[in-house]
């Protein structure tokens, strides 16, 4: 069944390869016939301009077989006249092993023909299902039958009993040897593709694969089948027919060597021997890629190297994870044989080339992802740490390091000797000295991996001083030629580093405090600073402070955030962190960094990030109970005073938005220690514990109010977006403490709290009185510095907590020190609300004429329409005798008063417009 599919394939395959040349013989002669008509009507054609077309690159076509269109101008003419005489002479075009005769001079006008072969070529360039079936479907059809067609002739053969074993494999080596022979005999008779878009069937590349695959095939057949050759014949064998192949690919294209690549690397898997040697799995395995690669080189054919290299990673990872035991040797010899075939083949430079500044490599990402999970597995496999294998994977990090340092394209290798640095040493960290939920670590297999012992310690010292010392060489080296490449490096010199330092101290150090591991944080400080400093000067130009310089000073920040933990109690820490960020806004006055001030800002986070782990500084139990003189004052106001002045000193020197974000810090740690100090000195030394109380809130309230003004204040004189938005923010909170707090959750009419023995200076006074002042004295000194809206809501907000102040005190007037709701009303309490909110009223619409402000007048209006509806509709049911006329006759007066002011008012108004 299968070779009547493979006929009736060929069969059609015929039938469009003759109706294509049929279609290409009708379109000569509509463009003859066309030709002809304007020879005769006298038309004068020019010749067009011919270009040269750069050859389009594909990796499939072979290296000798020059695209069709790559025609010198000069010969133009003569190559498209060709086809038009031999037409007009009855003659057959002769087929690709032709290309070399010489076309008659003279036959036909030069520009027409010229016209003629552009015209054909534009319709040839025309992609369509008959080019597609002719041209490359056909063809790989073709090879792909020729291949199976081996083999069930072998298979027929067997079946048939026909001939012997040992003839029916002879057979199919001849076939697949008369099928490489064929491919190499058509390629050296000159065949050319003309077609534009079907170089990828390429008929010599198809036969010589298809006769390759037959091959491996006889001799896999051979071995395991028959038994006639041993495992290291058939093995030597299999070999020698993949590098062939693959060195066959320089003359038939890429994908005739990936095939060999795949009959390569496979290989091994075909043939199994009963003690395998791992010396000649790998020794062959070191051929392949070195084959592989010069051959990739020699054709610049990157997707092919990269798969070398896969194929190479995965058998070494699939030794390293089946084989108990495995040879720690061999590991490091197929690892050094793979980092030195891309270093010195793949990579090699050819012919004095130099590398380009910016280019990447990117298909030596696979042998940094192999390399650098055999170190791995060398660090974190329980059955190679336990024999002391470390020292070996602390080796194929720094090979990584440096054979990224002496190729620069393999910038890959760099970050995969990074990470898995970085890896280790985080799993080396006991999980029980971390806040997590891991209970036993990293482990393999149930078993815990990565021993945490002295080996451990001196491997990262030495890896430490690798990153750092290559790291800031090649970051130097790199600066003024390739940015991103020397921020690679500075960004490894430091990370790694600062990893392996955190990660020892952890394991090896004391958590609370240890001065040698400080000493070695300070260290880094220095070599962090000082390697910003010298790759600065090797910019182009220099000390502009590019992304190399920001890694290397953000590293300087890291360690010496890490030597004031190491070395500091809480207390301190904070204090000085807090104090650090002063430095780096100095260092501006030397050196306009960009990253200078986002140092700054980085310190005010690590604060926050400080404060918000521990808010008593210095811990619970050994917080003071000494009110404002404690840790707070200084925990909370020197990080506060410090902000500020690097926001002082940035305003005068890189200014930008480090500049804004110290200016917040400071705004918000000034308010915090405030706020602080005022809960320490309310809760008897108790800042963590306890709900706020309404005498609490209202010292908030104030503070936030007085932050409003002060904001205003420092913004007029130096003007800052932070401290505008800082303003606005500070009277919308202070707003919403009051409609929340002081209105409803912490009312005393609805909580019934204390609100004390003093007449007038008591609860009442402090949480509204004086919020109302604050208030109202913010909304009259913004009023024509912030936007309208901002005033108006401040002054609202004034006269409610006026009128809840006055309202309240009139309770207390009445029921004493505790004024819970539901204790009643009198009908003298009940007048007297009537009375006072009328009073009000007036006062506010007084205020509002004489400030100008209509948010104070329209209250006032409000307030008298409740004072109205309440006499109407509460005191006329619940007063009675005189109380219920008084106060109706008060309501009347008072509406009779405001209406006669009104009036007076508009006639004033009149009167003026008049005049």
């Amino acid at each position: 069944m299968f070779e009547s599919l493979i006929g009736l394939v060929a069969i059609i395959a015929l039938f469009v390869i003759i109706s294509r040349q049929q279609s290409r013989i009708g379109l000569i002669e509509r463009e003859l016939g066309a030709l002809r008509s304007l020879v005769l009507s006298g038309v004068d054609v020019a010749p067009p301009q011919t270009k040269p077309v750069e050859p389009a690159a594909n990796d499939s076509k072979p290296a000798d077989a020059a695209p069709a269109t790559d025609i010198a101008p000069s010969s133009a003419g003569e190559a498209a006249e060709k086809p038009l005489t031999e037409t007009e002479a009855g003659e057959v075009a002769p087929g690709p092993w032709a290309a070399g005769e010489a076309a008659p001079a003279g036959s036909a006008p030069a520009q027409p023909a010229a016209a003629a072969a552009k015209a054909a070529q534009k319709s040839d360039q025309k992609p369509d299902i008959e080019t597609a079936l002719g041209t490359r479907w056909a063809v790989w059809v073709g090879g792909i039958a020729l291949a199976l067609g081996g083999l069930f002739l072998i298979r027929y053969t067997i079946e048939a009993g026909i001939f012997g074993p040992g003839v029916r494999l002879s057979m199919a080596a001849m076939l697949g040897l008369v099928l490489v022979a064929v491919g190499e005999f058509i390629r050296r008779t000159g065949f050319r593709v003309p077609v534009q878009g079907v170089a990828g069937a390429y008929i010599p590349a198809i036969l010589t694969a298809a006769g390759a695959f037959i091959l491996f095939g006889t001799v896999y057949a051979a071995h395991g089948v028959y038994g006639f050759i041993g495992p290291a014949l058939a093995f030597t064998l299999l070999g020698a027919i993949g590098v062939a192949t693959i060195v066959a690919a320089l003359v038939h294209g890429q994908a005739l060597a990936g095939i060999g690549l795949l009959g390569a690397v496979v290989t091994p898997m075909l043939v199994a021997a009963q003690a395998p040697n791992p010396w000649a799995l790998f020794g062959y395995l070191a051929i392949v890629l070195a084959a592989t690669a010069t051959i990739a080189r020699l054709r610049d054919w990157k997707l092919l190297m990269a798969a070398a290299f896969v194929g190479t990673g995965l058998w070494t990872v699939l030794y390293m994870t089946d084989a108990p035991g495995a040879n720690l040797p061999v590991i490091l010899f197929i690892n050094a044989v793979t980092l030195a075939v891309l270093a010195f083949v793949w990579l090699g430079h050819r012919g004095g080339e130099a590398e380009p500044a910016r280019s990447f490599d990117w298909p030596s990402i696979a042998p940094g992802f192999f390399v650098g999970l055999s170190a791995m597995a060398l660090f974190v496999d329980p059955a190679y740490a336990a024999a002391g294998d470390a020292l070996s994977g602390a080796a194929l990090i720094a090979a990584l390091v440096a054979v990224a340092l002496y190729r620069p394209l393999a910038l890959a290798l760099l970050h995969a000797a990074g990470l898995a640095t970085v890896l280790v040493y985080l799993g080396i960290i006991p999980p029980t000295s971390i806040a997590s939920d891991l209970a036993s670590g990293l482990s393999v297999d149930g078993l815990p991996a990565v021993a945490s012992d002295a080996r451990m310690l001196r491997i990262g010292i030495a890896l430490g001083l690798v990153f750092i010392g290559t790291g800031f060489w090649a970051a130097r080296r790199f600066a003024a030629s390739a940015q991103i490449r020397a921020a690679s490096w500075a960004a490894w010199g430091v990370v790694a580093p600062l990893v392996i330092l955190l990660a020892l101290w952890f394991t090896f150090g004391n958590l609370d405090r240890d001065l040698v591991y400080a000493a070695v944080a300070a260290l880094l400080v220095v070599v962090f600073a000082t390697g910003a400093e010298w790759i600065a000067r090797g910019e182009e130009p220099p000390l502009q402070g590019g992304a190399a310089v920001s890694f290397a000073l953000g590293g300087a920040a890291v360690a010496g955030l890490l030597m004031l933990y190491m070395a500091f109690g809480s207390g301190w820490t904070t204090m000085l962190l807090g104090a650090a960020a002063i430095v780096p806004a100095l260092a501006t006055r030397w050196r306009a960094y960009p990253v200078l001030g986002w140092i700054s800002v980085g310190a005010v986070v690590a604060v926050l990030g400080r404060v918000a782990f521990d808010p008593t500084i210095v811990g619970a139990e050994f917080l003071s109970r000494t009110p404002v003189f404690n840790w707070l004052l200084p925990g909370y106001g020197v990080p506060a005073l410090a902000f500020g002045f690097a926001a002082w000193q940035l305003a005068r020197t890189t200014n930008g938005r480090p500049r804004l974000a110290m200016e917040a810090g400071a705004a918000l740690f000034a308010l915090l220690t405030i706020a602080i100090l005022v809960r320490h000195a309310m809760h008897d030394g108790v800042i963590d514990t306890g709900a706020a109380t309404l005498a609490e809130q209202a010292i908030y309230t104030l503070i936030a109010l007085g932050a409003g003004a002060i904001l205003v204040a420092i913004d007029m004189r130096s003007p800052s977006s932070v401290l505008r938005h800082g303003s606005l923010a500070a009277g919308v909170v202070s707003v919403a403490f009051v409609l929340v707090q002081h209105f409803l959750a912490l009312n005393p009419l609805f909580t019934d709290e204390s609100t004390g023995r003093i007449p007038v200076f008591n609860l009442l006074f402090l949480a509204y009185l004086l919020p109302a002042i604050a208030a109202g004295g913010l909304a009259l000194y913004s009023r024509d510095k912030r936007p309208k809206w901002y005033a108006a809501m401040l002054a609202l907000v004034a006269a409610l907590l006026a009128f809840v102040y006055a309202t309240l005190s009139v309770r207390r007037l009445f029921k004493g020190e505790f004024i819970g709701l539901w204790s009643g009303l009198g009908q003298l309490e009940t007048y007297t609300y009537s009375a006072l909110w009328l009073i009000i009223g007036v006062a506010l619409l007084t205020a509002g004429v004489w400030l100008k402000s209509q948010v104070l007048r329209i209250a006032s209006a409000a307030l008298i329409s409740v004072a109205v509806l309440k006499v109407f509709l509460f005191d006329m049911s619940e007063l009675e005798g005189v109380l219920r006329a008084l106060s109706f006759i008060g309501l009347g007066a008072v509406l009779i008063g405001i209406g006669l002011f009104y009036q007076r008012l508009l006639t004033r108004a009149a009167k003026s417009e008049a005049g």
